[in-house]
C-alpha cells in the first residue's frame, strides 16, 4: 500500500497518470489555500469534473474502505484537505457542511495568525484561541482531522492536547535534522506522537537537509532515527509535491490575499519560486526509490509498509467517522 498525505500540484491526466504508474493507493490533496467557502466549493466541482472525466484512474476518497476499493480497481483515492482554516471563515457550523463535502483535513493557520490559532512565521505564538477549542471540539465531532504542518511550537502543543483525537503534521520533518520555521522541533513531535497523532514526512526541497542535493540515504536514515525515537506507528509520507504549477503559484501560496509584498517567509530570497526537487523524487512515479532507500538503511518489509501507507491507512480508518456515526 502507498499513501502519500500531502500534494498539491498542477492536476492533470498526466499526474493522475504517473500516480497509477507510481502505485499510489491513496493521495490526500490540497484544495484551499487561502479560499473562502464558496471558492473552495467551486474547487471541489472542479474535482468532480475529474472524477468523471478519468474514472478510470481516479476516485473520490471519503474513508478507509475507499482506499482498499480503489486498490481492487486500480485507480488512486482522493482525499481532500485545507490548507488553511479560511473556507471556514468565522463559522463553525462550516466544518460539518465541509466534512459532508468530503473535507478530512484541516490546518488551523497557514503560516500566520488565525481565527484559530499561531502560524509558524509569527513572532509570538499565543497558542490556540477561543473560537479555535470551539472548532478543534467540532472537527473531533465530525471527523475532521486537526493539521498542524504550518502551525507555531505552541499551538501545535496545545491542539494536540485539546483535541480529544489524535491530531496530524502532514508534511513536515524533524527541526534538529533540517532547521526551518516549518519543521517541528522535538518537543513538538513528541507531544503530537504521544497522543496518537501522525507526522508525514516532507519531500519539498526547503524542509530538507542540503535543500535539492538532500541524499536519498539522508532523508531514509532521518526517518528510521525518527521511527526509533517516536516510534514507527505514528510515521507516513507527505510529499508536499508541488509538479507542474508556475511560480506565480509559489505567490498565492505564500502571499494569499493578505499582503502586497512578496512573502519569503523565513526572510531569505533564495524562498521565491520552486525549488528543483531531488533528483530521487521529481513525481509519483518515484515512490519506488523511497522504499528501496528505507530498506536499505536498514528497515524490513513490515516497518517500511507502515511508512510508505499501512499507518495512514490506519488514521483514515479510525479518525474519518464522526465520533458517534448514524
Amino acid at each position: 500500500m502507498r499513501i502519500d498525505n500531502l500534494q498539491y500540484a498542477n492536476w492533470s491526466p498526466k499526474i493522475f497518470q504517473q500516480m497509477r504508474e507510481g502505485g499510489l493507493n491513496a493521495v490526500h490533496v490540497t484544495i484551499a489555500y487561502h479560499e473562502n467557502f464558496r471558492e473552495t466549493v467551486l474547487n471541489i466541482e472542479q474535482w468532480n469534473q475529474w472524477f468523471e472525466r478519468h474514472s478510470d484512474l481516479i476516485m473520490m476518497g471519503r474513508t478507509a474502505s475507499d482506499v482498499d476499493e480503489a486498490r481492487q480497481t486500480g485507480r488512486t483515492a482522493i482525499f481532500f484537505g485545507l490548507q488553511n482554516p479560511s473556507p471556514i471563515e468565522d463559522d463553525i457550523g462550516l466544518v460539518d457542511i465541509l466534512h459532508t463535502l468530503g473535507v478530512r483535513f484541516m490546518q488551523l493557520t497557514y503560516n500566520n495568525q488565525s481565527l484559530l490559532s499561531t502560524g509558524c512565521y509569527e513572532s509570538t505564538d499565543t497558542g490556540i484561541t477561543r473560537m479555535g477549542k470551539q472548532v478543534i471540539r467540532e472537527m473531533n465531532r465530525v471527523g475532521l482531522v486537526i493539521d498542524m504542518s504550518h502551525s507555531a511550537d505552541r499551538s501545535t502543543i496545545e491542539a494536540s492536547d485539546i483535541s480529544e483525537r489524535p491530531i496530524a503534521i502532514t508534511h513536515a520533518n524533524p527541526f534538529e535534522w533540517s532547521p526551518s520555521l516549518r519543521n517541528k522541533k522535538s518537543d513538538v513531535i513528541r507531544a503530537v506522537t504521544e497522543n496518537g497523532g501522525m507526522l508525514g514526512f516532507s519531500i519539498y526541497p526547503h524542509h530538507l537537509k542540503d535543500k535539492s542535493d538532500c541524499t536519498l540515504t539522508s532523508f531514509c536514515e532521518m526517518i528510521a532515527r525518527t521511527a526509533d525515537e517516536y516510534g514507527i506507528a505514528h510515521l507516513g509520507i507527505g510529499s508536499d509535491l508541488c509538479q507542474d504549477h508556475p511560480d506565480s503559484v509559489v505567490e498565492w501560496m505564500r502571499m494569499g490575499r493578505w499582503t502586497r509584498e512578496i512573502d519569503y517567509g523565513e526572510g531569505s530570497a533564495s524562498l521565491s519560486g520552486f525549488p528543483a526537487m531531488p533528483d530521487w523524487f521529481n513525481d509519483n512515479r518515484d515512490f519506488g526509490n523511497l522504499e528501496s532507500g528505507l530498506r536499505d538503511v536498514g528497515m524490513n518489509g513490515e516497518e517500511v509498509d507502515a511508512i510508505m501507507g499501512g499507518n495512514w491507512y490506519r488514521f483514515y480508518a479510525e479518525y474519518f467517522v464522526p465520533v458517534n456515526p448514524g
